[in-house]
């Protein structure tokens, strides 16, 4: 069945009037087709082998509507006997001979770029889709996850057939090169924050390299990965190419503990990303790019444009519900602005609208799950008892979903829990300092290193700082500023590995070398036949007319 859904083509525009909120004004293109929260939802089963199938076992769990609390569609629950079949499928799609071994590199950026062609067509359900599971604002999903994910699809696209290797001019009688080649079988565990995007940053560059894949969406949010699974049948994916397996932790330990698995590519918590290295290592040693948690610090000097980094600083903390592992949720501020920062950053929180992601003005909507909003919440009740002053917030919104206010602490101490864990949710710990190097030293005493920003009109002193800040990604007068072009990942515990960019290529690559031994001039014999077999033939001498003798051409 073809999965572009009518829908969402066809979907009237509607101009709409914004409130004006915070000092940054609205940035999207006027008309759009309005959100539609009563879509179907079309696939919820397994995908293996182009096919929709049930899980092995029957199961299914609930997907809930993050802002409402309903359930949205009851989708399958693979466990190990769903990814033993998905992994089959994917190593028969990768044995040598197959349709996607034996296709040409630019053919798999042509199906790469059909399926970003499908995203852009289907681009209003996914939003919509995505809005729904996620409760993420319908402007977010629809100017930012499906865009991302198709430039990400089509920058991919644009890789396949530049992967290459080199000659190596080594020593001795030798020509020596090397191959890049696929690994084989990858394993992809999604995130339940950002999956449209997480998902574009790992089938990318693993279809882009020539493996195959066996995809784990969060339990949390399956259903666009489910919907891009369908896309990619309808792109003409070989068979047993991109498979989808829905389901908990017990599906994902399955991807990890399985043999025939080569890659692992995981983004989510520390404690998930030490569990899958450990196993890894009591299996077959697979390689592994892991995107983990983040505690990032924002610096905002005394001579940065005030207005402009307390509207940066605010998005950096409250984008996305503050889901975001990437979050500046660390502002410190200089001594000389900090009463006016922290004054203006309250006004703006104070201004944010928190409501129902499917309206149009909807600025913040519901955190993802009931634990998680718990998880919040006991953060905000930590940072009051240990003596941060709470400015705004800190409270349940309304009285259904998993809404909370934008909540804001000043005098924050770096020894406090709301200081050294990561809260991943709308709460911003605003810090006080007064010397660079203090806020350096500050800044890198902590086990993430994922992002840093820095707001200041001194370019240099911002360069310099961005060398000794243990980060990852340094922004320097903007933040959460992604490029599907720029490599993404964490050091220290924030991970290891690179997403996005030229980098990830070579994250789902092997590099092999061939070495040929090669015959020497001084071991060939020169006969007068070996010589008459190299030599042009000797024509008679001709008078050129001009009284020169000239032989084959020349004089």
């Amino acid at each position: 069945m073809a999965s572009t859904v009518t829908e969402s083509k066809t979907a009237p525009a509607a101009t709409i009037e914004v409130p004006h909120k915070g000092e940054a004004p609205p940035c999207v293109p006027w008309p759009i087709p309005p959100p539609n929260p009563a879509l179907e939802v079309q696939y919820t089963r397994v995908f293996i082998d182009n096919e929709w199938v049930d899980a092995v076992a029957g199961d299914t769990f609930d997907d809930i509507n993050p802002a409402n609390e309903s359930v949205i569609a009851k989708v399958a629950e693979g466990t190990k006997a769903d990814v033993d079949k998905a992994v089959a499928a994917a190593k028969r799609a990768f044995q040598p001979g197959s349709p996607w071994r034996k296709m040409d590199a630019s053919d798999r950026g042509v199906l790469l770029t059909k399926l970003a062609d499908l995203v852009d067509a289907n681009k209003h359900y996914l939003a919509c889709l995505e809005t729904l599971d996620s409760g993420k604002p319908y402007l977010h999903t629809f100017f930012m996850d499906t865009t991302g994910i198709s430039k990400l699809l089509r920058y991919y696209a644009g890789w396949t057939d530049k992967i290459h290797g080199k000659t190596v001019p080594v020593d001795g009688d030798y020509l020596s090169y090397t191959l890049v080649q696929p690994m084989g079988v990858c394993g992809l565990i999604l995130p339940w924050n950002m999956p449209l995007i997480s998902l574009g940053m790992k089938i990318g560059p693993a279809l882009c390299a020539g493996n195959t894949i066996v995809v784990k969406p969060d339990e949390q949010t399956p259903l666009t990965t489910l919907f891009i699974a369908s896309l990619a049948k309808e792109a003409g994916f070989p068979v047993g190419v991109f498979n989808v397996v829905p389901g908990g932790p017990v599906a994902g330990a399955a991807i990890v503990d399985h043999h025939d698995v080569n890659k692992v590519s995981f983004t989510g918590s520390i404690e998930v990303g030490r569990k899958i290295q450990e196993a890894s290592s009591k299996t077959n040693l697979k390689r592994l790019t892991l995107e983990l948690s983040g505690n990032c610090p924002n610096i905002v000097f005394a001579d940065a444009d005030i207005d402009y980094a307390v509207e940066q600083s605010h998005q950096a903390v409250f984008m996305n519900q503050g889901q975001m592992c990437t979050a500046g949720a660390r502002t410190f501020v200089h001594e000389d602005i900090y009463d006016e920062f922290v004054a203006k950053s309250v006004a703006r929180a104070q201004k944010k609208i928190v409501t129902d992601p499917f309206q149009m003005f909807s600025e913040q909507g519901p955190q993802i799950s009931k634990k998680h909003f718990d998880q919040i919440m006991e953060y905000v009740a930590s940072g009051i008892e240990e003596g941060a002053k709470l400015e705004c917030g800190g409270a349940r919104q309304g009285e259904e979903g998993f809404y909370i206010q934008p909540t804001v602490f000043s005098n924050v101490k770096d020894e406090m829990r709301i200081a050294r864990e990561e809260i991943f949710g709308p709460v911003q710990c605003i810090f006080k300092f007064k010397m660079i190097d203090e806020v350096i030293r500050r800044s890198n005493h902590t086990d993430y290193g994922l992002a840093a920003g820095i707001f200041t009109r001194d370019v240099g002193a911002a360069l310099e700082m961005a060398k000794a800040l243990e980060s990852g990604t340094v922004w320097v007068n903007c933040y959460n500023a992604f490029a599907v072009q720029s490599p993404f990942g964490g050091m220290k515990m924030s991970g290891k590995g690179k997403e996005m960019g030229e980098e990830s290529l070579w994250e789902f690559s092997e590099i092999k070398t061939v070495t040929l031994k090669l015959p020497q001039l001084q071991n060939i014999s020169f006969s007068s036949n070996a010589t008459k077999q190299y030599s042009a033939p000797v024509l008679p001498a001709k008078d050129d007319g001009m009284g020169k003798k000239t032989v084959n051409g020349s004089s």
